[in-house]
């Protein structure tokens, strides 16, 4: 199976909130970047990417969990991240049974990871290449 059919069968077995919430915030990704990748890592994490990891969803007992790689790196200006706040790289969103998602907050985040992403990648291009493509924009 591939990355988002494990995905699909993962959601069906939640089958309490956690499962309506994972596919929730599964399609706030999606949306948010139509270039975005799903993988699966971990041995049974989903995994969402563009240019670099963006975030892992897991769902534990109480919770489901939304872990931004870069999240220490990212303006929060809506003040979703919960959890992970004193980590020098990753930031987290905990949803509880009953919390509502703030998609366009959600959105907003994952739109601002994949620019993180994509400035961390053209620094690490090397000098010729990255001449080269400010030529090509003039």
């Amino acid at each position: 199976m591939n990355p988002s059919e494990l995905i699909d069968e993962l959601i069906a077995k939640l089958t309490d909130w956690r499962g309506k919430t994972l596919a929730s915030i599964r399609k706030s990704i999606l949306e948010a970047d139509r270039e975005v990748i799903e993988e699966w890592k971990w041995m049974g994490s989903p995994v969402w990417s563009h240019d670099g990891m963006l975030a892992v969803g897991n769902a534990h007992k109480d919770k489901v969990k939304l872990t931004f790689a870069h999240g220490a790196s990212l303006a929060d200006p809506d003040k979703v991240f919960n959890a992970g706040l004193g980590g020098n790289q990753w930031r987290a969103i905990d949803f509880f049974q009953g919390d509502k998602i703030n998609v366009r907050a959600l959105k907003n985040l994952v739109r601002a990871a994949v620019d993180y992403n994509q400035v961390k990648l053209k620094r690490k291009a090397p000098a010729a290449t990255r001449a080269k493509a400010a030529k090509s924009k003039k």
